[in-house]
């Protein structure tokens, strides 16, 4: 199977052309057409807010001027360490977020600036307006379902 890797903000996601992945599998495969819908609504996303999901969920982790250093950031998400790292640096260069020594220990504390605030506002502004352009397609019987089932894969075990 041949495969592209591309970049997606801070991190390479590999693409699949659908033409090289049999047809059997892309019509009775219930995760790889929640897979394609996951990466079609954050690539998306990411095209209109140009935000990585990597800052994004790291932004998150900030919110509220909380204080953490890259290990608990890491820790926290489940991310790689070096993932962590890149998009702090990168965060810190362009304003959104700043490094400040802890009080007590070694550690290099991040939170964000104003204007990473700022800009934490308008990811979820843009987010809560795409959930609202979605809910105006789905009937309030198919968002329920929808969300039932989504919850049935989530919770699923095997």
């Amino acid at each position: 199977m041949e495969e592209t890797a591309l970049r997606y903000g801070d991190d390479p996601v590999i693409i699949v052309d659908n033409k090289l992945i049999p047809p059997q599998i892309l019509d009775g495969s219930v995760l790889v057409h929640l897979a394609a819908a996951y990466f079609s609504v954050g690539k998306q996303l990411e095209q209109k807010t140009r935000c990585s999901p990597t800052r994004g969920f790291i932004m998150s982790t900030l919110r509220g001027g909380t204080e953490l250093n890259q290990n608990q950031i890491a820790t926290q998400l489940g991310f790689d360490r070096t993932v962590v790292h890149r998009a702090i640096k990168s965060m810190v260069r362009e304003r959104l977020a700043s490094e400040q020594k802890a009080k007590s220990g070694k550690a290099i504390l991040i939170r964000l600036t104003s204007r990473g605030n700022k800009y934490r506002e308008r990811l979820i502004k843009e987010r809560r307006a795409a959930e609202y352009q979605l809910a105006k397609q789905l009937t309030r019987k198919d968002r329920s379902a929808l969300l039932r089932l989504l919850k049935l894969v989530a919770e699923f075990e095997f």
